[in-house]
């Protein structure tokens, strides 16, 4: 799983300038965060097909980053996140994002990106 970050300007139309380079082609957002900051935005997604979202953004010349994704089950209970964020700090593990991707009853799927994820997925096993 692939995690993709677009730098945007916070204006109107910036993020749907993406989301019609991504449709056409059949790719679905699994889960995606936007934010904007002052004259700056940011868009965070997760496709269903990476190789699909890397070549329309590639072929329309938009400038992205890729991150691997790592996917860990949490209990839906306090102090499940603060666990898993503990564990990869005391390894030295950087987060630069999370998502939810997934809720079925008691369970979270959450979605890491970090700095080192070979390590993550090795420790969150």
């Amino acid at each position: 799983m692939k995690e993709y970050v677009i730098q945007l300007t916070h204006r109107p139309g910036e993020l749907v300038g993406i989301t019609n380079l991504l449709s056409p082609v059949g790719v679905n957002l699994k889960s995606v965060a936007a934010m904007a900051i002052g004259d700056r935005a940011i868009m965070r997604f997760i496709p269903d097909d990476a190789i699909a979202a890397r070549n329309a953004l590639s072929s329309h010349g938009v400038q992205f980053e890729e991150h691997e994704v790592v996917v860990a089950l949490l209990e839906n209970k306090a102090g499940e996140l603060t666990g898993v964020a503990a564990t990869l700090a005391e390894a030295g593990i950087n987060l630069l994002a999370l998502y939810v991707v997934g809720v079925s009853d008691d369970l979270i799927e959450l979605a890491i990106i970090c700095d080192d994820p070979k390590k993550a997925r090795k420790l969150l096993e």
